[in-house]
């Protein structure tokens, strides 16, 4: 019997203007698709024009300039739909979905959605349901008394996974759904039992007590930050600009 973590598997990731979910925006994205563990990936990149300047250190992180988006980059509208469209027909297919910290990359396009279609990712799926694998909640569950940082780099040196090209949404997108499947192979005995669907539900409960978790080591160090315990996407919304 071939396990969920060999088998058919999507991934999505966003490069952006910074880390705001309600007023960044999306400067790049894309898809990566996997039938089987060492198969040959499907990749479909995005690159848009966000309609805003791009801040100097999100360039610096991703690479990404002003100049090549307004020369290179589509309008955000039809992109934001594509996208869209795109996340709706995995799920529609029985593909789960990889997204690293999928809170943030899956509100921030959902909020896209609405700013520039009048619609959200709801309206997309409302046939079906994305079903998300969050390497990030899943490891922190499972591993969840190691110390040190738990990053997209961190997790694939750990789990032996090659990052090549880090804060490239295409590399980023490939390599989280490698850590997938090299986190599902780890702890093989606690997930090969349970369904893809079932560890979404799952991972929305983790997820909200290690949010707790993180707020109340907050308030101890008397740190002024809110974190939002809502997975896979926040459905809080504050219009943007």
């Amino acid at each position: 019997m071939t396990h969920w973590y060999e088998g058919p598997l999507a991934s999505f990731d966003t490069e952006t203007t910074g880390v705001d979910v309600e007023q960044d925006r999306i400067v790049s994205a894309a898809l990566v698709v996997q039938d089987s563990a060492g198969g040959r990936p499907r990749v479909t990149r995005w690159l848009v024009n966000p309609g805003i300047p791009v801040p100097v250190g999100a360039t610096e992180i991703h690479g990404l300039t002003d100049d090549h988006l307004q020369r290179n980059g589509r309008w955000p509208a039809p992109v934001v739909e594509e996208i869209a469209r795109a996340l709706a027909e995995q799920s529609a297919a029985g593909r789960p979905l990889v997204v690293m910290n999928a809170p943030f990359d899956l509100t921030l396009l959902d909020r896209e959605l609405r700013r520039h279609r009048a619609s959200s990712l709801a309206g997309y799926l409302e046939n079906t349901s994305l079903c998300v694998l969050d390497p990030r909640v899943l490891d922190k569950h499972l591993d969840r008394y190691r110390k040190g940082r738990r990053t997209l780099t961190d997790l694939c040196e750990l789990y032996g996974v090659v990052l090549d090209g880090a804060h490239d949404a295409a590399a980023d997108a490939a390599a989280s759904l490698e850590l997938v499947r090299a986190v599902g192979r780890r702890f093989a005995t606690r997930l090969e039992r349970l369904t893809p669907a079932e560890l979404h539900t799952l991972q929305a409960v983790w997820h909200a007590a290690q949010a707790r978790g993180l707020q109340a080591w907050f308030a101890r160090s008397g740190t002024p930050e809110t974190v939002d315990p809502a997975w896979p996407l926040r459905p809080e919304f504050r219009a943007a600009a």
